[in-house]
Formats: structure tokens, C-alpha cells, sequence
């Protein structure tokens, strides 16, 4: 039976992915500090571990006390767009925590690292991104993912450390925390309606994203580690339909069997048209599932409405207000 550790476990993806690893009879190990995830999210199955990847001591201890044979890194601050005003705390998590654990994942011999990244690393290119296309990442969430696959690559060189690079983007579904308000669009609008509150829309709404359903993104991710054909490639993974952001406030108005007005907010800085190609990947498998948005939203409006949330948390660790969005405030 192999060991997998998972970062992020008891996060929204992570958590699913926690699942997928228990029905192909892995072990699993959860590494999470819940600054995102929840305790109960995890399956009862695995073994939790509170904690960060930042704490040196802590991982020195869970790669002592177990042979790991995979790593799934999903632990990262995610919020894209906040990620110009907290630059410090960004690079800390998100790029000095996960070389921390390319360092374990080298001396230890992990046979394989797996790494959720982000089309955020393709930056302002046009759309349909592909796997060919050179990073110009537009904000330090993307720079630090990109920062974090060249170590991969180099540890492969130097090292001979396996790896798998997955680049989701927008993905949505039952455990999304969807109290935050600094990320996760869908969430966010969920959120707002139950609350009674109008839906804000950056801009006029004309922005489009693809917006990818967890569970056919978790399996893919789960899965990888089989393939041997798959170490060393970067993949994009995700939904092929892109909609904008204000036809897709109305697509959860229907799901969420509620209407609500739209507030329209000052335009911020981020890239206007982001999806990605996923050719490279229909390569590789001959079926991957693709949930169509209305039923994807359909199955996480269910939850929404039936699930305690978290009240919203405001973001501590402000380090520039400079351009600072007023909704943030």
C-alpha cells in the first residue's frame, strides 16, 4: 500500500482529492494549518497532521516517522488577485513552503511530487493558453507557481526528482469555502445571495473564465502517479466552456433558485479573457469527464444551501493598501 502525503487535505480540492487516494487504497497523510480547509472535511480515513509547510521541524518529523511515496502539494494562499498586496506573505507560503518540501521530497526519495499549479502562471496571453506557451505570469500568486515548477524542473536534473505539473484554473464545487471574499467567484456569488447581498462584478462583467468541476479535476490529479508516461510533463486540466463573469452571476442565480441584483464595482487589475486549451491531455487519456456548468452548479448550490459556513475573515496580512480595491477595505 503506498503512502501519499497531501498538502492542503483539508482544503476544497485537497480534500477530494483525499478521497480519490482512499479508493485506490493508498494511506493518506493530511498536512493542513485550516487557514483555508476544514477539519471536518477530511475523511475519517486518512491521518490528519495540523500544521504548515512552512514549519521545518514538523516536516523533518512526518518524513522520519513515514516512508512517503508520493507528495500531492496543494497548500497555497490563493487569492490571485490580492496577491499584489501581499507579497511577503505569498512567496513565504506559496514558494518558501513548497521548496521546503522539494528539499524532503529529494532526500527522502518520494517517487513522485505531484504539483497544482495555475493557468495564473500563463499571465495576459491570449486564450486558449496551451502547455507550449512561456509563462508571463501578471501577479506574484502566478510568479510564485511558476517559481515553484522551475524547482521542479531543475530538482529533476539535479536531483532526479519525479514530477507532474497540473495547471487547473476556476474550479468550483461542494467544500468550497465560499465565505472568502478575496477569491472563488462562484462562492463568492453563493455566498452573497444567501446573505441577502447583491452580487459584485468587477468591471461590467464582460471578463470570461472556464469554471472547472472538482470532481472531474480530483481524479485526474489522484491518478497521475500510474501513469509513468506522465513524470515530467505540465498539464492543463479543467473545463473547456468559458463564460463571463456576468452571465455566470445569472447561471447561479438558477442553480441557487434565487435572484439578487448585481452591483458593478470599480474595474481591478487582472487579466480580462483566461482559459485554457486541453489537448495535451486528451492525448494521454482517451475519456476525461466534463460536468457541463449547469449541473456542476446545480450539485454545489445543494450543498451551499444545506451546509454551515464559515463567517467571512478579513485578510490580516496587509502589506501594501497602495490601488488597493475598495471592496476589499
Amino acid at each position: 500500500m503506498p503512502t501519499s502525503l497531501i498538502t492542503g487535505g483539508a482544503g476544497f480540492i485537497g480534500s477530494h482529492l483525499v478521497q480519490e487516494l482512499i479508493i485506490m487504497n493508498h494511506k493518506v497523510i493530511v498536512l493542513d494549518d485550516l487557514s483555508g480547509g476544514l477539519e471536518r472535511n477530511i475523511p475519517r480515513e486518512a491521518r490528519f497532521i495540523n500544521g504548515s509547510i512552512t514549519d521545518h521541524q514538523l516536516l523533518t518529523n512526518i518524513f522520519s516517522d513515514n516512508k512517503i511515496d508520493y507528495i500531492y502539494h496543494l497548500a497555497a494562499y490563493a487569492a490571485e488577485g490580492l496577491s499584489h498586496y501581499i507579497k511577503s506573505y505569498n512567496y513565504q507560503n506559496n514558494v518558501v513552503g513548497s521548496v521546503n518540501l522539494i528539499n524532503k521530497a529529494v532526500k527522502h526519495s518520494v517517487k513522485c511530487f505531484v504539483f497544482t499549479s495555475s493557468i495564473a502562471v500563463y499571465g495576459n496571453q491570449a486564450s486558449p493558453m496551451t502547455e507550449q506557451m512561456v509563462p508571463i505570469p501578471e501577479d506574484s500568486y502566478g510568479i510564485a507557481k511558476y517559481t515553484v515548477e522551475q524547482e521542479l524542473r531543475i530538482s529533476k536534473e539535479m536531483f532526479d526528482l519525479n514530477y507532474i505539473i497540473f495547471r487547473p484554473h476556476n474550479v468550483y464545487g461542494e467544500r468550497q469555502n465560499i465565505s472568502d471574499k478575496y477569491r472563488n467567484v462562484v462562492g463568492i456569488f453563493m455566498n452573497q445571495l444567501i446573505k441577502g447581498e447583491p452580487l459584485t462584478v468587477f468591471g461590467d462583467g464582460s471578463q470570461t473564465r472556464a469554471f472547472s468541476y472538482v470532481r472531474d479535476v480530483a481524479p485526474l490529479i489522484a491518478q497521475s502517479v500510474t501513469h509513468a508516461d506522465w513524470y515530467e510533463e505540465i498539464f492543463n486540466i479543467g473545463s473547456d466552456y468559458a463564460i463571463s463573469v456576468k452571465d455566470l452571476a445569472g447561471l447561479v442565480m438558477k442553480a441557487m433558485e434565487m435572484s439578487g441584483a448585481i452591483k458593478y464595482l470599480e474595474q481591478r487589475n487582472e487579466v480580462q479573457h483566461a482559459y485554457s486549451s486541453h489537448e495535451k491531455i486528451k492525448k494521454y487519456l482517451s475519456h476525461i469527464e466534463s460536468t457541463k456548468l449547469e449541473q456542476g452548479l446545480k450539485k454545489m448550490a445543494e450543498w451551499a444551501k444545506k451546509t454551515s459556513h464559515q463567517p467571512t475573515i478579513k485578510m490580516k496580512h496587509l502589506e501594501i493598501t497602495k490601488n488597493l480595491p475598495s471592496f476589499w477595505k
